[in-house]
C-alpha cells in the first residue's frame, strides 16, 4: 500500500500527494484503488508489460541525438493514472484559458500598440533584446488577433486547491501525442475502468484543432481551407507526433522541399499538380521558417512564406514571434498581463520568482543559491538549471559565476513542496514528483481537452520530470461531476 510520504521539501513541509490524505484514499483515486485491491500488483505488472509491448508496436518514440547510442527512445510510461476531480479540474481549466488569453493579447500587443510597455509593466528592453522577438512582425496582425493557437501551460500542485504555472509554451509546444496515445493505451488495457463512463473523453483533440485552424483562414482564403502540418524532417525529436498529428487531422504532413510561394499564396506539390495550403501548423523554429527573412542558410523551410503571410495568402500557426511570450524573465509578468488586457485577477498564479537582472533581487538569489532552483530564461528541457538543495557546493559555486556573468539571463525560485503521484517500481507503488502540461487551443474559442500530459520524474526524489532526462509520462484522467 503506498502511504503518504514523510520527506519534506526543503523545509516546506509534507508533500501533497495526490491519491492520499494520510492513509486515506482521496475519493477521485477510489476507481484505481478498488482495482488494484481486486487484482493486486502482479496484474498490474503485468498490465505494464503488455502496455509496454503495445507501445513498441506503434512506435511512440521521441529522439535525443548527441548522447551516443540509438537516439529513437520509448517514453516511459507509467500506469498508475493520475486523477482530478471536476471541481479540481475546472480551476485548473478556467485558468488555463484566461493564461493563454492574456498572453496572446500580449503578443498582439507588443508587435504593434505596445500599451503594456507604454503603462510601464513590462520594461521595453525586456522585448526588445529577447532573441525571440521577431522585429518583421511589427505592426502585423495574425487573423484572430491569434499568435499562439496551441499553448503549452505547465503547471505544479502543492495542494488539492492549490496550483502554480511554472512556465508558458506559445512556441511549439510539443507531447499532446503522449496524451492521447496514453489514453488509447490505457482504455485497451482498463476497459472495465472506462465502461462506467465516469473519466472524461480526450479524442475530440484532432476536432478541436481542426476546427481552430480552419477558423483562422486568411483573408484570401474564399472557400473550405486547405491545412497541412509542417516538419523539419524525421530527425527532429517531435517527428513522432507531426506523423501523429497529420493522421489524426487527416491533412498533409509536409516539409519545406514540398512547399513553394506564388503570387503570395503557399502551394504544396503533387503528382497532380500544386494545391493551395491554407493554414500550414508548423512545427520548425522561426530561424528556419523563411530563409529569405531568417536564417539565409536553412534548407528546411520556405522562401517567401512570411511575405505571403503578412499579405494574407496563409495562416501560420504558431505565428513567427510568438516565443518572447515563452521567455522565463517575461513569465514573471504574466499576472500583471492578466490584469491589464482582461481586468481580472489570474486564477493561476505563479511560482513566486526573482528576476536576476534586478539588482536587489540577484544580491538575495546569490546570498540563498543553496536554496533555491536557478534556470536559464532562455533554457528549456530541464536543461541550464540548478536545483541549489540537491546540488554540491562546487555546482553552485559555478553556477553562481555563471549569474554574475549574465544576470539578466536568469531568474530563481524557491523549491515548492510539490506534489508526488504513485507509481509502479519494482516494490509496489511509490510517490513521485509530477507536472501537468494542459494543451490550450485558441481559434473562435478558447479551448481545451479535460486531460493533458502529466510527466513524472521517475527517479526517487528528483524535480526533474523531462523525458530527455529520465522523466516518464501517465495517462490524466478528468472525472465527470459526481463521478468519485
Amino acid at each position: 500500500m503506498l502511504t503518504q510520504p514523510t520527506e519534506k521539501s526543503t523545509g516546506k513541509g509534507i508533500m501533497f500527494n495526490e491519491m492520499y490524505d494520510g492513509d486515506e484514499v482521496r475519493p477521485e483515486y477510489r476507481i484505481v484503488a478498488d482495482w488494484l485491491a481486486a487484482n493486486g500488483p502482479d496484474a498490474l505488472n503485468e498490465k505494464r508489460e503488455e502496455a509496454e509491448a503495445l507501445f513498441k508496436r506503434i512506435g511512440i518514440t521521441f529522439a535525443v541525438y548527441g548522447e551516443g547510442g540509438d537516439p529513437e527512445r520509448l517514453i516511459p510510461f507509467d500506469m498508475v493514472p493520475r486523477i482530478f476531480g471536476a471541481d479540481e479540474w475546472e480551476r485548473i481549466e478556467a485558468g488555463s484559458i484566461q493564461r493563454t488569453r492574456a498572453l496572446n493579447a500580449f503578443l498582439t500587443d507588443v508587435y504593434n500598440d505596445r500599451e503594456i510597455i507604454k503603462a510601464g509593466i513590462v520594461p521595453a528592453e525586456m522585448v526588445d533584446q529577447n532573441e525571440a522577438y521577431e522585429p518583421v512582425m511589427k505592426g502585423f496582425t495574425p487573423p484572430g488577433g491569434i499568435f499562439s493557437h496551441i499553448c503549452g501551460v505547465d503547471l505544479v500542485r502543492t495542494a488539492p486547491d492549490e496550483a502554480f504555472v511554472l512556465e508558458d509554451n506559445c512556441r511549439t509546444p510539443s507531447g499532446i501525442s503522449y496524451v492521447l496515445e496514453n489514453r488509447e493505451v490505457m482504455s485497451r488495457m482498463f476497459p472495465e475502468l472506462f465502461r462506467s463512463g465516469r473519466v472524461r473523453p480526450v479524442d475530440h483533440y484532432g476536432d478541436m484543432l481542426a476546427e481552430a485552424m480552419a477558423s483562422v483562414a486568411p483573408p484570401m482564403c474564399e472557400d473550405e481551407p486547405t491545412m497541412a502540418i509542417m516538419t523539419p524532417g524525421h530527425f527532429n525529436s517531435a517527428y513522432y507526433e507531426h506523423t501523429f498529428l497529420a493522421d489524426l487531422m487527416g491533412v498533409e504532413l509536409v516539409e519545406g522541399q514540398d512547399l513553394f510561394v506564388e503570387g503570395d499564396r503557399l502551394y504544396m506539390r503533387t503528382v497532380y499538380g500544386p494545391k493551395r495550403i491554407d493554414v500550414l501548423y508548423r512545427r520548425i523554429d522561426d530561424a528556419f521558417l523563411d530563409p529569405k527573412v531568417f536564417n539565409p542558410e536553412s534548407m528546411l523551410g520556405v522562401p517567401g512564406i512570411i511575405d505571403a503571410y503578412k499579405a494574407g495568402g496563409v495562416t501560420i500557426v504558431n505565428a513567427p514571434g510568438s516565443g518572447v511570450a515563452d521567455d522565463k524573465a517575461i513569465y514573471t509578468y504574466v499576472p500583471e498581463m492578466v490584469e491589464f488586457y482582461l481586468g481580472e485577477k489570474a486564477i493561476l498564479p505563479n511560482v513566486p520568482t526573482w528576476r536576476c537582472g534586478r539588482e536587489d533581487e540577484l544580491k538575495y538569489v546569490l546570498e540563498n543559491l543553496g536554496d533555491l532552483v536557478a534556470k536559464e530564461v532562455h533554457g528549456s528541457g530541464g536543461y541550464g538549471m540548478l536545483i541549489g538543495p540537491k546540488a554540491t557546493a562546487q555546482e553552485i559555486e559555478d553556477y553562481r559565476k555563471r549569474i554574475e556573468a549574465d544576470p539578466a539571463g536568469f531568474i530563481a525560485q524557491p523549491t515548492l513542496a510539490l506534489s508526488t503521484s504513485p507509481v509502479l517500481v519494482e516494490q509496489g507503488l511509490a510517490p513521485r514528483h509530477v507536472d501537468l502540461r494542459p494543451f490550450v487551443i485558441s481559434g473562435t474559442e478558447t479551448r481545451l481537452i479535460p486531460g493533458g500530459l502529466t510527466r513524472v520524474a521517475l527517479k526517487e526524489g528528483s524535480l526533474v520530470v523531462n523525458s530527455s532526462q529520465g522523466g516518464g509520462v501517465k495517462d490524466t484522467w478528468v472525472l465527470n461531476a459526481g463521478g468519485v
